[in-house]
């Protein structure tokens, strides 16, 4: 076997310090643009969003690797990667206020049963989007949700209202065991004589 082809295989041609930080500038890059993006960008991915974030990937490619096209170098941009990833998410862990400030505060998009364009309008998202999210978490339509929030990972969250039948029925049942409960002490208290 060539000798040559190990070389070119496991002989990174930048120096180790510059496979280390390349990766390190781009995900800082990353990390800050996709934030300023919005939170659509992360998980409300339509088929465009999802062409920028694969061009965008195939784009910072060669800030990662530079002129290495070596084993070696594209192992250490991707041990860089994930040891910057798992040393931000422990940071930001410890220090709640800075995560807040990265990841962003929920938004309201719909309370009380009133949809909130304005919040849609800031956000990106559309009424279609929002009626999609409900269906996925089991509602027929926007009439049935009571609240729904864009989380700061991108997700919707849809809470249901409560029905005036379900609402009866609950005090129906509190009043029962309220009975249930007297009965017992005064039960109790006839054993006792």
């Amino acid at each position: 076997m060539d000798p040559k082809i190990w070389s070119d295989m496991l002989h990174p041609d930048i120096s180790i310090v510059e496979k280390i930080l390349r990766p390190v500038i781009v995900y800082i890059f990353l990390i800050i643009s996709l934030r300023l993006a919005g939170k659509r960008e992360l998980a409300q991915l339509n088929p465009f969003d999802l062409v920028v974030l694969l061009t965008l990937s195939n784009t910072v490619q060669n800030a990662i690797i530079g002129n290495d096209n070596s084993v070696t170098g594209g192992l250490v941009g991707a041990v860089t990667l994930l040891a910057m990833n798992a040393l931000l998410a422990r940071f930001l862990f410890k220090h709640p206020q800075i995560d807040k400030a990265i990841e962003g505060t929920s938004s309201v998009l719909l309370e009380n049963g009133q949809i909130k364009h304005d919040r849609l309008k800031k956000e990106l998202i559309t009424l279609t989007d929002l009626e999609s999210a409900a269906r996925k978490q089991g509602f027929a339509s926007l009439a049935e949700v009571e609240k729904a929030v864009l989380e700061p990972g991108g997700s919707i969250s849809c809470i249901g209202k409560q029905s005036t039948l379900d609402k009866r029925r609950h005090n129906d049942l509190l009043a029962r065991l309220d009975q249930i409960n007297k009965e017992l002490v005064e039960l109790r208290a006839a054993g006792a004589r």
